[in-house]
Order: structure tokens, then sequence, then C-alpha cells
């Protein structure tokens, strides 16, 4: 699905953003010979050399992209939260997982993993034994969502609007929730919108497309 969007329907945009988990997970940059990572990322230069801007932000299964990932896809790897004007609007993107801070051991873990002593002494680890610890963190995060409230994993709306006073009241969009709708929060009486992205594991691509005229939630089929 992923690469029928990038040749059918990305080509002509002026960007691409991409708010995180591109992959299902990454272990690291060295694992850019793999065939379908490069299946992607020859996908994403082709798109590039068509004149299409790739920003691409780090999700919670692929947090540890770095520089020779970014220069595979010939794209910019963005911070997290980045503000933006988008044809006159200031737009607020993140993945979306420090949003959910009612889940608490999640965010306990993401500080972990997100650290750079941590990250350096994973990655210097063998690739092989690096895949099979991820796949089975995998296998225990599936298991704990089982039993987790589903609110727990959402975003807390009060961080929201945290988020959204600290710079300045903008437009937000992020993922990580795969819950796709438009928000209307009011931080301090000032009305704010709050965009969703849509999950892409059903055989459907939940897409926003930004211009002059606003935000228009798309589904590729």
């Amino acid at each position: 699905m992923f690469l029928r969007f990038v040749t059918e329907a990305a080509p002509g945009a002026e960007a691409l953003y991409i708010l995180g988990d591109l992959f299902e997970y990454w272990a690291g940059d060295d694992d850019l010979d793999d065939p379908f990572h490069r299946r992607i990322c020859t996908a994403l230069r082709e798109l590039a050399a068509q004149g299409t801007h790739i920003y691409i932000m780090h999700g919670n299964r692929d947090f540890l992209m770095h520089a020779e990932l970014a220069a595979a896809c010939d794209a910019t790897l963005l911070d997290d939260p980045t503000l933006l004007d988008l044809y006159g609007t200031p737009t607020l993107l993140t993945h979306g997982d420090a949003l959910c801070t009612d889940d608490i051991e999640y965010l306990h873990f993401r500080k972990l993993v997100r650290n750079s002593d941590w990250q350096t002494k994973f990655l210097s680890q063998p690739l092989a034994q690096r895949k099979a610890q991820i796949e089975q963190l995998r296998a225990q995060s599936k298991n704990e969502k089982q039993v987790k409230a589903m609110d727990i994993m959402d975003v807390n709306c009060d961080a929201v609007d945290e988020l959204l006073r600290r710079h300045h009241y903008p437009r937000l969009i992020h993922g990580h929730t795969h819950r796709p709708a438009r928000h209307l929060h009011h931080p301090d009486g000032r009305a704010c919108e709050r965009w969703v992205l849509g999950d892409w594991d059903s055989g459907r691509a939940s897409i926003l497309r930004c211009d002059a005229g606003g935000i228009e939630q798309l589904v590729l089929e």
C-alpha cells in the first residue's frame, strides 16, 4: 500500500511528511540492505527526484533511524515536535506518543530508549541480536495492550492543550493512536484543530492532504 501511495498519490506534492512508524521496527541503519527496506528507501528517493521534499519523524517503532537511513531516502529527519508554516497556518507536527501521558509504563520505556547512551549500547550489539530483542519486546507490548484500557493508550487532552499552549496555539497533526478524526481544542479560549492520522495496517491508507484551502482527509484503498 505504501509503495502504491508513493508512486501514484504522492507525486506532484511539494512535500511529504511521514510522522513516524515508517517501518514496523528499525533495528539500526546497518539494516538498510534488507530487500524490503531497500525498496522503501528507493521509492522515496525516486519521489524526491521528482521534486517532492521528504521529511521523516521518528515514531515509537523506528526511533533508531539515523543519518544513513535519511540519506538512503533522500529525506530530512524532523525533530519531534516540529512547528512549520503550512500555507499560512502555523502547524505543529508530532508523532503523538509523548501525548499519551496516562500510559505511565510506556512513557518510562520511551524515556529509556530515547536516551543516547542506551541507544549507543544497544546499537553496539550484532544486528541479529538486536532484532531478536525487538521481536521479544513487540510480543510483550502486544500482550500488554490486550489488558490496557483504550483510554490509557489515547492522548491526554490536558497534555494536548499544554503542547498547543507552549507553541502559541497552532493547528496540530499527529499519528500514533491510529484513530483518524478532527478534534477541536480550546486552550485558554483559543480554538485549535487537532488532526489524527489513521492506521495503514488494514489495507487502507489514511492520508492528510494540506493546501491553501485547509486539510482534507483521504483514504487510499
